[in-house]
């Protein structure tokens, strides 16, 4: 009895073993290809995510769809917006022209960013006041935090197209955000994806 007792409790500790390795096996492997958590690191999307607030992001989604207006996206920004000096691959347009820039510089950050899809391929963009004017007509945007008035950054009254595979983002907070405006439209090969919950802090649960 005490030699198939301890069978049964070797085979069993085996097989929780098993169990265990395999859930961490299925857990690394989803956040590897299908799921990632991010971790809001400025306020540039107040007040719909806060500093410090975690979110999920399907990496697969774009893979099959493209990203759509209104849509909350991590991705890769051209090299020049990582240390916040919003260059332009097009020195006529962007901060300080009244155009927002129209052309990413050629070279991919490895930074992370999340912002919100404003525009897509095709899409005339104008900015005023931190309001987009899309296709000629003003937006509504009652999730965003307006700059305040008469911010040299806000407006941007110019049209520009947004070229083919390329989308147009900006941060909720409109004043504190660096942007496409300043640094040019994402080509979707940059976007890891989109965001569609929020899993922290535990008041804030939910999908966005």
């Amino acid at each position: 009895m005490s030699r198939k007792g301890g069978k049964s409790a070797a085979s069993s500790l085996i097989e929780l073993v098993v169990i265990v390795a395999v859930a961490l096996g299925l857990a690394l492997g989803i956040q590897a290809f299908l799921i990632k958590p991010y971790r809001i690191p400025s306020p540039s999307m107040e007040p719909t995510l806060n500093v410090g607030q975690r979110v999920l992001v399907n990496r697969l989604g774009n893979d099959f769809n493209d990203p759509h207006v209104g849509e909350i996206v991590v991705f890769h920004p051209p090299h020049g917006a990582d240390d916040g000096q919003g260059i332009c691959g097009d020195p006529h347009t962007g901060q300080s022209t009244p155009q927002p820039c129209d052309l990413p510089t050629q070279q991919e950050s490895s930074q992370n960013f999340i912002k919100r899809v404003v525009a897509g391929p095709g899409d005339s963009i104008s900015i005023r006041d931190g309001h987009v004017v899309r296709n000629g007509k003003l937006q509504t945007e009652p999730f965003i935090r307006p700059c305040v008035t008469g911010d040299q950054n806000c407006s941007f009254p110019r049209p520009i197209m947004i070229p083919a595979g390329e989308w147009f983002m900006m941060g909720d907070n409109r004043g504190q955000s660096d942007d496409s405006r300043f640094w040019g439209p994402v080509p979707k090969k940059w976007i890891i994806g989109g965001a569609f919950a929020t899993y922290w802090p535990p008041d804030r649960i939910g999908f966005l």
